[in-house]
């Protein structure tokens, strides 16, 4: 599929960025990395924090092609769209937040320590690569939002 058609199924709605609001989500993403190094606060919490910049990072591409997911499954979506925008060999990579996005909700609304450190910091990691990768596409397909 390509995100045209998501936009036909009403899965997506067009959407206007600027480089403002760009800025305004790395600022998030480059806090929530921050935040989620912290040693201080349980793992739970590093990972909501490190998955809240993925998402981030997610709806950066999404807005930067010039849409938004609609609410119904919008985490869901968002994440979804990364090999859409990244290219296919990015599938696993959505596969992998699509887990995470999961985990996030158990210990968020259902039981606390589903998280372990080595799932906190390989998140953490894996976010700072994506970070990377998201700025770098940005640049060479949308320059004039940074």
């Amino acid at each position: 599929m390509t995100l045209n058609q998501w936009l036909e199924n009403n899965w997506l709605r067009r959407h206007e960025t600027s480089p403002r609001e760009i800025t305004d989500l790395l600022q998030i993403v480059n806090r929530d990395l921050e935040d989620a190094r912290e040693r201080h606060i349980s793992n739970d919490w590093r990972f909501g924090i490190a998955y809240n910049a993925a998402l981030k990072l997610c709806t950066i591409l999404l807005y930067a092609e010039g849409f938004r997911a609609e609410r119904t499954l919008q985490h869901y979506r968002t994440i979804q769209a990364l090999p859409l925008i990244l290219g296919k060999d990015r599938k696993d990579d959505a596969q992998y937040l699509d887990v995470c996005r999961s985990k996030r909700n158990i210990v968020e609304y259902d039981q606390i320590g589903a998280v372990s450190e080595q799932d906190a910091d390989e998140l953490i990691d894996f976010v700072g690569e994506l970070k990377e990768d998201v700025l770098y596409w940005i640049g060479k397909n949308h320059p004039e939002l940074i």
